[in-house]
């Protein structure tokens, strides 16, 4: 077996870290071009070698797996940075430093007249090393520091334009959400460690058997279930799983590339990643699965709901992302991992490019994100409308674009599940094809066909993604046309649309059912037979297709459409008549199933309510009154009680010690008879 070079792969993170810092901290001598030359270069040499990385894994067989700096030990327990690069690391490392690229090239255009320019460039640098440190380790310590990391990016650039209020909300919501999760994460890294005694993923899936036997004290439960359900909550709160989704669709504050980085290939991704580098662990219990597929099922389909009302653009496309990530995580829990990280790498690249071509539409429209003030933009923004058609075909499934092999595995997979869990998720993940079809064509009617609404009264003020006082003007005022974005922005839309039609096409056979992830997940075939089915239908990536025309998932995609064009196309008074009628339904939905408020009055006000009850009845009264205050006015009244006997009078001692003689002769004379 081919050896990978240390050298080589440690300038995979590092170029985009070196453009980060060059990028942060000497912006200001460097300038905007600067900026952008060096960032841009650190991560096109890092998308270089990662192509040169994954053709030797696929074609040569080579592989890595070693220590690069020992950090510390800790008696028998080392802490150290380590690469682990297999064929799901190198497929991962291309597919995060691909996009990442062409989200920087098409920053350029974006953020152009932005004062943050150099900010915002060693920002989503700085976030690409994070997720390529994420991805390339071969320890849970250097795992957690990558997982950390782009959340702590991810906090700053949703946060980027600080002085808005709604972008500072967001940001602190995706931070707190995440801890919720990574609280979990951390606590089945610290029961691996326990049981294990070691860090490494190798040491640890050889220990996998021993740990699947083991009982979690004081209980009935596996420990392999405890560690693996810990470890899924951190992917919960990461993947944007129900019900730590919430922080996703308010992340749309921060500008659309960073929409793009953080829910196509990267920082959402990273839970289903990590699960699936599990697999050892998690092919251990059923009950964890049957979680996975419940948590994915629900999230799945009830997120595909909510996109049907949305009438920003962007919210569209991060409600579509909820969705996908519940079919990749439905996908997780039929122990079909090799499907779930397929539909990663598809779903990156169509939904970069559905980010991106909504990206370029507000632009078009200066900055109104409202598609209810669209229509009819084909004619002004021809490849913004063919690239973003594509995305938009690729995502509801349509036979031979890459969506439709990865969702189509996913779905017959989870029909071949024997889990209790897979009946539920069957019904999701068909349903959600529907779901998905309606509010994808809705989105793409409203803006590139039809009546043009642009240059006319507004619908409110949907136009979030651009910073408070940096244009006074939203929206195109009346005369004015939509017009194509300049060619920083729609090169990137032609380059992720090549990948969004064929990589599917081209990649299955080797990721599912070849050799090239065989030795980075395991899988039970015997107890989980999902995989093992899916072999057996599969007869080649055009045979699919042509058998995808004859079933139940392509007819209800095509009835989505069919049902968008005639509502939104045709008969426009069909979803106004109907929005009239369900009133409680749509208010439901409007409040987002109202976990918001859930969230926001039941854990964080009761937390306020135990946090006061903690300070006043704990601190204020209990330590301060009593332990504290208390404490010292016992030894005041004790100090005023003693003070009193000090007089400084002589017969005052002398009598004190006449009757402390008094007492000491009574004492004798009583008890020593």
């Amino acid at each position: 077996m081919n050896e990978l070079s240390s050298t080589l792969l440690l300038a995979v993170p590092l170029a985009p870290l070196l453009g980060a810092i060059l990028a942060g901290l000497f912006g200001s001598f460097i300038g905007r071009r600067g900026a952008h030359v060096f960032t841009i270069l650190g991560v096109a040499i890092a998308f270089v070698i990662s192509a040169l990385v994954l053709k030797q894994v696929a074609v040569d067989g080579a592989r890595f797996n070693a220590t690069i700096y020992e950090w510390m030990v800790l008696g028998g327990l080392k802490m150290e940075v380590g690469f682990l690069v297999d064929g799901l690391t190198a497929m991962m490392m291309v597919v995060v430093t691909f996009v990442s690229l062409m989200v920087h090239i098409y920053t350029i255009g974006y953020m152009e007249e932005d004062p943050g320019y150099q900010r915002f460039f060693s920002y989503i640098s700085l976030f690409t090393f994070s997720m390529l440190m994420l991805v390339m380790s071969n320890n849970l310590l250097q795992l957690f520091f990558g997982w950390e990391a782009v959340g702590l990016v991810s906090y700053l650039l949703i946060g980027f334009w600080f002085n808005k209020p709604s972008a500072i909300f967001a940001n602190m919501k995706a931070f707190l959400v995440n801890r919720v999760g990574d609280f979990g994460f951390i606590l089945g890294i610290g029961l691996i460690v326990a049981y294990t005694g070691t860090l490494n993923y190798t040491e640890i899936f050889a220990r996998a058997p021993e740990l699947g036997t083991l009982i979690f004290p004081g209980t009935e439960w596996l420990l392999i279930t405890v560690i693996c359900i810990c470890l899924f909550i951190g992917a919960m709160g990461k993947s944007a799983q129900f019900p730590l989704h919430v922080w996703l669709p308010d992340s749309m504050e921060g500008p659309t590339p960073i929409s793009a980085l953080i829910h196509a290939a990267t920082m959402v991704t990273a839970g289903i990643f990590m699960v699936s580098r599990m697999s050892p662990l998690f092919e251990l219990s059923d009950a964890a699965l049957n979680f996975i597929l419940i948590i994915g099922a629900i999230t799945a389909l009830f997120m595909g709901f909510l996109g049907i009302i949305q009438n920003d653009i962007k919210r569209v496309v991060a409600y579509s992302t909820l969705s996908q990530l519940g079919y990749m995580t439905v996908a997780l829990g039929a122990s079909a991992y090799s499907v779930a990280v397929f539909h990663l790498m598809t779903h990156a690249f169509f939904k970069a490019l559905l980010f991106l071509g909504a990206g370029s539409v507000i632009i078009g429209m200066h900055h109104d994100q409202d598609i209810r003030n669209m229509g009819g933009l084909r004619k002004y923004m021809p490849i913004t409308w063919i690239t973003s058609l594509l995305g938009s075909l690729a995502l509801i499934g349509t036979p031979l674009f890459s969506g439709f092999y990865s969702k189509d595995s996913i779905i017959i997979a989870v029909q071949s599940s024997n889990l209790p869990a897979a009946g539920f998720a069957t019904f999701a993940v068909i349903a959600g094809v529907f779901v998905t079809a309606f509010y994808s064509f809705r989105m793409y009617f409203l803006v590139f066909h039809g009546k043009e609404h642009f240059g006319q009264h507004h619908h409110g003020d949907h136009h979030s993604d651009e910073e408070p006082d940096h244009d006074h003007h939203h929206g195109l005022a009346p005369g004015q046309k939509p017009h194509e974005s300049p060619w920083v922005v729609w090169v990137p839309l032609a380059l992720l649309a090549i990948p969004s039609v064929v990589i599917g096409y081209l990649t299955i056979q080797p990721m599912l059912f070849g050799d090239f992830l065989k030795d980075a997940i395991f899988v039970n075939t015997e107890a989980h037979p999902a995989m093992a089915h899916l072999a057996e239908e599969f007869h080649g990536a055009m045979g699919m297709a042509l058998h995808g025309l004859q079933t139940a998932p392509f007819w209800l995609a095509l009835a989505g459409v069919v049902l968008a064009y005639v509502f939104y196309m045709v008969k426009p008074e069909i979803p106004a008549a109907i929005k009239a009628r369900s009133g409680p339904i749509l208010r439901i939905m409007e409040n987002k199933y109202y976990m918001d408020w859930i969230n926001e009055n039941l854990f964080a006000r009761g937390a306020r309510v135990f946090g006061v009850g903690l300070w006043k009845g704990g601190d204020m009264a209990l330590i301060d009154g009593v332990a504290v205050n208390g404490s010292a006015k016992l030894v005041g009244w004790f100090a005023g009680v003693v003070r009193r006997l000090q007089s400084g009078y002589i017969y005052h001692y002398a009598l004190v010690m006449i009757i402390g003689v008094f007492a000491l002769m009574t004492w004798f004379v009583l008890f020593n008879r």
